[in-house]
């Protein structure tokens, strides 16, 4: 079962994701980035790279987008898909995670994701569950 849903919007693309905490939430928003831009094809390049991702912000919602293009701009930057995430640390002002990217050449591109936006943006606890919804620019 995936952890988010795709969002209709003119022109570009937006993701719902929901999860128990804060951390789930940073998680799968970012695993549904390879989700919606990549589909894994014949593992030609076996090899896996970490890369530690620390960001800061003044409240939560900047602190998600900062994530979410932090995430798209290593990815270009090092031709990698992240498969995996694991954040290590986090409140509503900064994160701390590992990010485990495979080559990019192992993966068709299905959407070329530029950016996440404020358009629309919502982080938002309700209860014990966290929900967020951001549109990328594409």
């Amino acid at each position: 079962m995936k952890n988010y849903e795709v969002l209709e919007h003119t022109a570009d693309i937006g993701i719902r994701v929901k999860s128990s905490s804060l951390e789930g939430l940073f998680r799968n928003a970012g695993l549904a980035i390879k989700d919606i831009s990549a589909e894994k094809q014949k593992t030609l390049i076996p090899e896996k790279h970490k890369i530690v991702i620390t960001q800061k912000a003044d409240n939560r919602e900047e602190l998600f987008v900062n994530w979410l293009n932090e995430l798209l701009s290593l990815s270009a930057a090092e031709a990698l898909i992240f498969e995996d995430i694991k954040i290590n640390q986090i409140n509503e002002q900064f994160v701390d995670a590992i990010a485990v990217g495979s080559d990019i050449r192992n993966y068709k591109t299905n959407i070329e994701i530029k950016a996440a936006t404020y358009h629309q943006l919502k982080v938002q606890k309700t209860g014990s569950h966290w929900q967020a919804e951001v549109i990328f620019d594409i």
